[in-house]
């Protein structure tokens, strides 16, 4: 009897460089990050600058006592959006101090010092988030320069060591840890789609999405549960992971209302993430549908836009106060700083009736 197949001959090429490169070590556990003096210690660093937030200084204290003699300061001055003078003066601390590596402690805004000071320096990372954001997996960086966030790619901001600890993440709060989990599930909505994503990043994102969402339905119901805490970080793992595939129109549409309109990075996703999966879709259902089944709906647009009011995050950008007046600012940002990674093409047109469509709020059929 003649057999006939249906399956398709695969054919793809995977691009290299900042892209499809994750960090060779990760360690995962409840208490592993009492364990970054040995994490240090295997790179054969003897010279560790510890960088935080203001909010993380007590947090980035505690990580220099626990490398003790591999210390040699702590520099608490990460911001959101990562301002490209504050990754100068990042790289002057660490000449100063003659640091051999950088150990970044906290979100993204942390992790972004981090890889701005390496960006021109190549020093080893070690990166303890202790929010969901997945930015410490990849080997991009957005940084804000003279009011327009610019993304940066080299795999010099590539961390050799993640330490995802979730006992970190216990204190944060219930708005916070949604907003973060949103940041997430855009990672696993663009690399779903990315043109420049291999299958492994693929599949990442797929299954990053069912934990970013499980997780944080089990935080915001449960904020004290070690292991809803655990299940939403590793989610946020996966999403990162999914990220380093490359990242599409989600994330320049994002990087400009935080770096051009002054928006928290977690709820600038957010608060577009239904309208650019809406968007998308058209472009890229395949992807899509199969990020759709993982979290058991067929309209992902809509039920993305129904998860921001099941935890109480912004629905449209006039909730964020962003205006009719604005929108066309953030459109011609948005489309001179595109990266050309976008299923659908990323017009002035196309872009306007997202930001519209989000101005509006309405829910994605």
């Amino acid at each position: 009897m003649k057999h006939t197949s249906s399956l398709a001959v695969r054919r793809f090429t995977t691009r290299d460089g900042a892209f499809n490169a994750t960090p060779a070590r990760i360690v995962f556990g409840s208490g592993t990050s009492r364990t970054v003096r040995d994490e240090v210690a295997h790179l054969g660093c003897k010279r560790a600058l510890v960088v935080s937030t203001p909010g993380r200084k007590t947090m980035a204290k505690q990580v220099a006592h626990t490398l003790s003699d591999l210390a040699v300061g702590v520099l608490p001055e990460a911001v959101s959006q990562v301002p490209v003078e504050l990754a100068r003066r990042g790289r002057v601390a660490a000449l100063e101090t003659g640091a051999d590596c950088i150990v970044a402690i906290g979100g993204g805004a942390s992790v972004g010092l981090a890889k701005g000071i390496s960006l021109e320096l190549a020093l080893p990372i070690v990166n303890i988030p202790t929010t969901y954001s997945g930015s410490e997996m990849t080997a991009f960086c957005g940084m804000t320069i003279d009011g327009v966030k610019i993304m940066h790619e080299s795999r010099n901001m590539l961390a050799h060591t993640v330490i995802y600890d979730p006992e970190l993440s216990m204190g944060l709060s219930r708005e916070n840890s949604a907003a973060s989990a949103l940041n997430a599930l855009a990672h696993c909505i663009d690399g779903i789609y990315v043109t420049s994503s291999s299958p492994i990043h693929q599949m990442a994102a797929i299954e990053g999405a069912r934990a970013v969402v499980q997780g944080i339905r089990a935080v915001w119901n449960d904020p004290n549960s070690l292991s809803a805490r655990s299940e939403l970080l590793f989610g946020a793992y996966l999403a990162g992971a999914a990220l380093a595939g490359g990242f599409a129109l989600q994330h320049g549409l994002a990087h400009t209302l935080g770096g051009s309109f002054g928006l928290p990075h977690g709820k600038s996703h957010a608060v577009v993430l239904p309208y650019v999966t809406a968007y998308n879709t058209a472009f890229a259902r395949n992807g899509i549908v199969r990020v759709a089944e993982s979290l058991d709906t067929q309209n992902l647009a809509g039920t993305i836009h129904d998860l921001l009011g099941e935890l109480q995050l912004p629905q449209s950008l006039r909730d964020v106060d962003i205006t009719e007046a604005d929108l066309d600012r953030i459109v011609q940002i948005t489309v001179e700083t595109d990266n050309g990674l976008n299923p659908g093409p990323v017009t002035s047109d196309a872009v306007s009736c997202i930001v519209r469509a989000a101005l509006r709020g309405t829910r994605p059929n």
